[in-house]
């Protein structure tokens, strides 16, 4: 059998720098082994003997099934089958193992590594009751809790009542990985810890990781005499990792804080949201206590159970503060006087925000213009933060409870304004709506003084646990109330509503109008630039993947087709400026896209029309589902098969667009309505008062589109085939018989990318490609070697090409820009002409730019 390589162990050295030695050994309830690949006993804990009737040094080096019997061993094989992850444990009930022995024992086995841990306890209890049948019902009731708070109560008291531990709570983590206890069942008499409050330290983060990845963790006696693993260690080997064990001894460290405690055995069940630890059931028992297997397997499956809840609950709450957002934006939409400025709208905004994110004041700062209500700093002070606020992630929601950690000066106001939230609602300037909140000092309830001091304990100089857990208060001071995440994803979705805002600023002739404009263009080049590289980074993965067969190269090839048709119909608005644009470019692109080499059985007649933004939007997507509709099912399902598309104007000055299809497989009417067919006989009359007509003849699909006058544009200058030929040509291969020069230099920070157009240059006959990731790579390149041209990608995350461009002028090198941005970027403004090519970008569009490049520069 294979085994995945071995991986680093979770590194258990906590803040007491606790040696990594001790991993290797187990409580003594029950005992370990582990084989390697070839079922090769490796390692085992002293303490077989007791359980199995072996000494561990007899059995090291043994074969398996030499002692386990043949069900044993065909069981273990059958349940590694079922390991799903890195992090899967697998459980074998009450099985007979031994060949000479018929004692019962229950088995966990994991894999760690190269080898298969296994672990075996003692299955000698009467009672056979099934305590997974105990989690439905438990559950069920948990499902008509309508809050955090409750749902956590009542599921402290059904796993006290699984497991009868004297104590169980819910400690839930904040985030700065403090935890409290929010929920609590106990037995009488023995006090509360409802509400203190655990310092980061008690739980480290190597700790955490642990509770993340291994979800039950016992302790069942804080006396008990921990048994060795032998060997410690393998030659050339690490430690056998542990991480994973339910058996395994625990840090000395952590027993001597349990004792400081009184508390005798613990069992611990993770809470996790998604594959983040959310808290901890922590329970406490005043004596040893051992729970069989079986029960603690139901604890383990209560506890997913619950965090499935957990995860629901807060998923309603984020819900609903979504709905409010949503409303948000169309109250703010709605009242939004018509041409103003955000300043000018600012009272509203401001009380509009406090209805759905709790805030004192809230700040608004325009082109260097500021506005407040309620309480903030002052204009002065604000300046001052607004330096600070300019070094943080652009577009990028920033949050704090409290200022003055970050920001010093903001002890001055911090009675006023104690934590902020700060939406970005543009790039340059810095524009910002900024929310507040107030100080609040408070009394945080600790489980005894956080501050450890360094002591003597039994286990040397280091940070000794704290020997009282009484509650002892803290006043805390210069922090406002946590920014939860759902008011940091409201404020996100704000924030996307005012940058909105900001693009319906004002007319052409006001400044305000021209920087909304700015901020419009900047916002579009944005989503064009993040879908081109979305688009790249498919067709590169497709051309990348191909196999060797000439029937794949020709799918890929048809698949980066189709990818790139459906980036030139994505641009085309962005091309005209959101004006007036060409039906045929719309079809054409279409026709391209969905069709591939079906699109010369279309037929376009006509004059050309020009049609509003509105209506192309609209028409775009009617002329898509009657083009896949025809591909799948109408006259372009088959090899004969042809469309007719007659553009004519009507009397009242309409576009009639005729769409009829002929030579295909035989028209049925459809028995069910799809939403295709909806929005093809719906759109139009609903969104341009337009009208539609469906014929399903025998002979061929037909359809009338009817486009109002307002919507259209008539060009008697050119037909619409004429129009539709010359766009068709965009994206085409440059006829040229020239060769590419022979050594290339390809900079861009993605590699698939960059993978992909040294493939194409090689495929041109290009003789060497170097391919670098950075603006450094690129000058080291230059420097130790010549080339002939390069290929520069403008943006790299953190920096631009700028630096390689300039280098590549100074020496007379030919290169060409690639950029998703369009020809927008302020990096192209310093060039004089220069050669760019837009994302995502097809081979010849890439052949025919270097040829440019080369012919320009000789």
């Amino acid at each position: 059998m294979e085994f995945q390589s071995p991986s680093d162990p979770v590194d258990l050295t906590n803040c007491d720098r606790e040696p990594i030695h001790l991993l290797g050994h187990v409580q003594s309830f029950g005992c370990l082994i582990a084989v390697s690949s070839d079922w090769i006993v490796t390692y085992a804990s002293q303490n077989v003997e007791k359980f199995l009737g072996f000494k561990a040094e007899d059995i090291l080096g043994t074969a398996f099934g030499s002692w386990v019997n043949d069900k044993t061993i065909h069981a273990v094989r059958s349940r590694l089958q079922l390991l799903t992850s890195d992090d899967s444990v697998e459980r074998i009930f009450s099985m007979a193992i031994l060949r000479d022995n018929d004692a019962h024992f229950d088995i966990a086995l994991h894999k760690s590594g190269r080898h298969i841990v296994m672990e075996f306890e003692p299955n000698d209890h009467e009672e056979k009751l099934d305590r997974g049948g105990f989690i439905r019902p438990l559950i069920e009731r948990l499902k008509t809790e309508d809050s955090i708070v409750s749902l956590c109560e009542t599921a402290a008291r059904h796993i006290r009542a699984l497991t009868g531990f004297d104590r169980v709570m819910v400690y839930k983590f904040h985030p700065d990985d403090t935890g409290e206890v929010i929920a609590e069942s106990a037995v009488k008499d023995i006090g509360t810890f409802l509400g203190l409050r655990y310092p980061a330290t008690d739980i480290p983060k190597q700790a955490r990781e642990l509770y993340r990845r291994n979800t039950l963790r016992i302790i069942s006696d804080v006396n008990d005499k921990v048994s060795p693993i032998i060997p410690e260690r393998r030659k050339g080997e690490i430690p056998l990792d542990l991480s994973l064990s339910g058996l395994r001894a625990v840090s000395p460290i952590h027993i001597e804080y349990l004792k400081n405690m009184g508390v005798g055995a613990s069992l611990s069940i993770s809470i996790l949201k998604g594959d983040k630890l959310w808290g901890l059931f922590a329970c406490h028992h005043y004596s040893p206590r051992v729970l069989n297997y079986e029960t603690r397997t139901a604890a383990e499956l209560f506890g997913q159970m619950f965090s499935f809840l957990i995860e629901q609950q807060e998923s309603a709450v984020e819900r609903e503060e979504s709905r409010r957002a949503r409303k948000l934006h169309d109250q703010i939409m709605g009242e939004l006087a018509e041409g103003a400025t955000l300043s000018e709208n600012f009272e509203m905004i401001a009380s509009a925000l406090k209805s759905v994110i709790d805030c004192d004041g809230v700040a608004l700062t325009i082109n260097g213009n500021f506005q407040a209500t309620g309480s903030t700093p002052t204009k002065d002070e604000f300046n001052t933060l607004m330096r600070y606020l300019n070094r943080q992630e652009t577009s990028k929601i920033f949050a704090t409870d409290s200022i003055s950690s970050v920001h010093q000066p903001a002890e001055d106001y911090v009675s006023r304004a104690a934590g902020l939230l700060a939406l970005p609602v543009s790039r340059v300037p810095r524009d910002y709506i900024v929310l507040f909140r107030k100080e609040i000092t408070k009394e945080v309830n600790w489980a005894g003084n956080p501050e450890k001091p360094v002591t003597i304990g039994p286990n040397g100089i280091r940070l000794t646990p704290r020997k009282s857990f009484e509650a002892w208060k803290e006043v805390v001071s210069g922090h406002s109330d946590y920014w939860t995440d759902g008011d940091i994803a409201a404020a996100e979705s704000l924030r996307v509503t005012l940058l909105e805002v900001v693009l319906r600023m004002s007319d052409a002739a006001n400044v305000e109008r021209e920087k909304a404009q700015e901020r419009q263009e900047l916002l579009i080049a944005e989503l064009n630039h993040r879908v081109r590289n979305i688009l790249n980074l498919i067709r590169g993965l497709i051309s990348q993947s191909k196999s060797e067969t000439a029937d794949i190269n020709e799918f890929t090839e048809i698949i980066g087709g189709r990818i790139y048709a459906l980036a030139r119909a994505h641009d085309q608005l962005t091309r005209e400026s959101w004006d007036w644009s060409p039906l045929t470019d719309l079809i054409t692109t279409e026709m391209e896209a969905y069709l591939g080499a079906k699109s010369d059985r279309v037929q376009l007649n006509g004059p050309n029309v020009m049609l509003k933004p509105e209506a192309f939007t609209t028409l775009s997507l009617v002329i898509h589902e009657l083009t896949t509709n025809s591909a799948k099912y109408g006259s372009l399902s088959d090899s004969n098969g042809e469309i007719q598309i007659t553009l004519s104007q009507e009397p009242d000055g309409s576009l009639r667009i005729a769409w009829r299809e002929s030579g295909g497989p035989a028209v049925k009417a459809p028995t069910r309505k799809g939403f295709g067919t909806t929005v093809i006989e719906r759109s139009i009359p609903y969104e341009l008062k337009g009208k539609v007509d469906l014929h399903y003849k025998l002979s061929g699909f037909e359809a009338d589109l009817i486009i109002p006058e307002s919507c259209v544009k008539f060009d008697s200058s050119k037909s619409a085939r004429q129009s539709s030929e010359e766009s068709a040509k965009l994206g085409k291969s440059l006829q040229d018989d020239t060769e590419l020069p022979e050594r290339a230099l390809v900079l861009d920070d993605n590699m698939i990318i960059a993978l992909d157009a040294e493939e194409t240059l090689l495929r041109f006959g290009t003789r060497e490609v170097e391919v670098v990731a950075s603006v450094s790579e690129a000058l080291d390149a230059l420097e130790r070697s010549k080339f002939d041209f390069a290929i520069l990608d403008i943006n790299l995350g953190d920096e631009t090409s700028d630096a390689v461009a300039k280098k590549a002028i100074a020496m007379g090198m030919p290169f060409v820009f690639v950029t998703g941005y369009g020809e927008s970027s302020d990096l192209l403004e310093r060039y004089n002409d220069p050669v760019i090519i837009q994302k995502p970008f097809d081979s010849d569009a890439l052949r025919s730019g270097i040829l440019k490049a080369v012919g320009s520069q000789t």
